[in-house]
């Protein structure tokens, strides 16, 4: 059988579809399998954070997100009294957007549809299997079964993941412990504002969903001390719900008309490979976690961004021997980083009297301004940068996002961000480098080479050049000290990055 496509990603949610956009921008062939017959109704995750908002930025689609949701300059971790102060990050995007993950998935799959994606749903993929310089999918149907291949498959396709188990991948970590239980509900005697509450009685979050499908829906979140032995596998009631958030809070706000009900537990996993051979994993498939912070949809998201262009680059010919293997090696640690900080919010949600002195002490702790804006960063995920290789002389700026700042190029009045919409590297000239930009245009089928000024006060001030990957962080640059040798590791930056000139 011919290949048909260059790669299948398995799973139609917003990482598959963040991923088969990425790869549809670099002119892949790529096919989006999902066993679902339409997208989910459901709101599920509500949290777009600053990273997350940055990347949308960086492909000129954030705006269709912003008309959507509803910025909240703040976060929170594991539901403390204070909260995560997002407003003074250094970013475009100081806030979350409260966002309905059924919107999320709906205005990616139309970015997906936009750039040519095939998407198939109610098909699903009950087996695969790397053969000869291709995988084969073995996919079921409304017309039957049948067998299809590709160059490549990704496996986008949640905790269960058929793509994960397929291969033979581990996924080690930890069995719940701890549940809790989430409802959409309507309220006959909604609260004034959205509140935490918190007492030995156990917690309650409660918030409306933002405007759209959801209008008049109020989101709550119980941690109920007398249910957290309870299996997920166990349904939840209205009942349930209501009789947990009145012995919490005092009252039940007449609850009625459950949209979506909902247990989760605190499994913690990460899967030890995000590759092997012809098959990757992103998102769910690749790590789970006890939902706290809002986080798991937006690493999920980053993963594509990660890997998109990566593998795009190996399909069509030009990255180098290491490219594709550097997504496990960038993507792996910050799975890990997510159990744990996820583990230890799921360990604050103690509510003896011990565990709540406690919680006043990580409080009053976050009160405190670096405190804050370190948790705040890692939250946000804007603290998440990548090895150097162990190359001790690289830029301090190498591996890490770059600042989204404002520049004049010879085009006119830009962004950094902007200049990332077509998913391919930019070398920025800022000292007017004639022979940087020469070195660049050798790679001119991969490199956008731009000449641009920055403010003379910002921190692009400080470096002659930067050579920032499509994903928005940085892979070389260059300063005064090392303005000797800019040349010979420009090139061997690009060589590194890019492939052969």
């Amino acid at each position: 059988m011919l290949v048909k496509n260059d790669v299948v990603v398995v799973g139609g949610g917003p990482v598959g579809m963040l991923l088969a956009s990425e790869l549809a921008l670099a002119k892949v062939r790529v096919r989006v399998l999902e066993q679902r017959p339409t997208r989910t109704e459901q709101s599920r995750a509500l949290t777009v954070h600053p990273r997350t908002l940055e990347i949308l930025d960086q492909r000129g689609i954030v705006d269709r997100f912003q008309r959507r949701g509803v910025p909240v300059p703040a976060g929170h971790f594991a539901w403390l009294d204070t909260p995560l102060d997002f407003s003074r990050l250094d970013t475009r995007h100081p806030y979350t957007l409260w966002l309905a993950q059924a919107q999320t998935e709906a205005l990616l799959e139309e970015r997906a549809r936009e750039l040519g994606v095939d998407i198939q749903r109610g098909r699903s993929v009950v087996e695969v299997a790397e053969r000869e310089g291709e995988v084969a999918l073995r996919v079921e149907g409304p017309a039957g079964q049948a067998e299809e291949r590709a160059r490549y498959v990704v496996g986008c396709d949640g905790a269960r993941s058929v793509v994960r188990r397929s291969i033979g991948v581990g996924f080690p970590g930890t069995e719940t412990t701890v549940t809790a239980i989430l409802g959409d509900v309507e309220l006959d005697e909604p609260p004034a504002r959205p509140f935490r509450h918190t007492c030995s009685r156990g917690s309650v979050l409660a918030a409306p969903l933002p405007p759209g499908d959801h209008e008049g829906v109020y989101r709550f979140v119980v941690f109920d001390p007398q249910r957290v032995h309870v299996s997920t596998s166990e349904p939840v009631t209205l009942e349930e719900l209501q009789s947990g958030v009145a012995r919490i809070v005092g009252r039940d706000f007449r609850m009625r008309n459950p949209r979506w009900l909902s247990r989760f537990g605190n499994a913690t996993r990460v899967a030890e490979r995000y590759r092997r051979g012809r098959v990757l994993l992103a998102g769910d498939a690749a790590h789970i976690h006890f939902p706290a912070g809002g986080q798991g949809l937006n690493v999920g998201l980053q993963d594509a961004m990660n890997l998109g262009w990566k593998l795009a680059a190996e399909v069509n010919g030009w990255a180098p021997p290491h490219l594709l293997d550097s997504y496990h090696a960038e993507r792996h640690p910050v799975g890990v980083a997510l159990g744990r900080n996820t583990e230890v919010q799921t360990k604050l949600g103690d509510f003896s009297e011990a565990g709540l002195a406690l919680r006043q002490m990580m409080s009053e702790l976050l009160a405190m301004d670096p405190v804050n804006r370190r948790i705040s960063e890692m939250i946000s995920a804007l603290d998440v940068a990548y090895p150097t290789g162990g190359a001790a002389e690289a830029h301090p700026w190498v591996g890490r996002r770059a600042p989204d700042r404002a520049l004049v190029t010879d085009s006119g009045a830009s962004r950094l961000y902007e200049l990332l919409h077509a998913a391919r590297f930019v070398l920025l000239d800022l000292a007017g480098a004639v022979d940087l930009r020469e070195a660049g245009a050798a790679w001119g089928d991969r490199v956008d080479v731009v000449r641009a000024t920055a403010a003379p006060e910002g921190d692009l001030a400080a470096v002659d050049a930067v050579l920032v990957r499509p994903d928005g962080h940085v892979a070389w640059a260059s300063d005064a000290a090392r303005r000797a040798t800019r040349l010979a590791d420009l090139r061997s930056a690009l060589a590194s990055w890019c492939g052969p000139a």
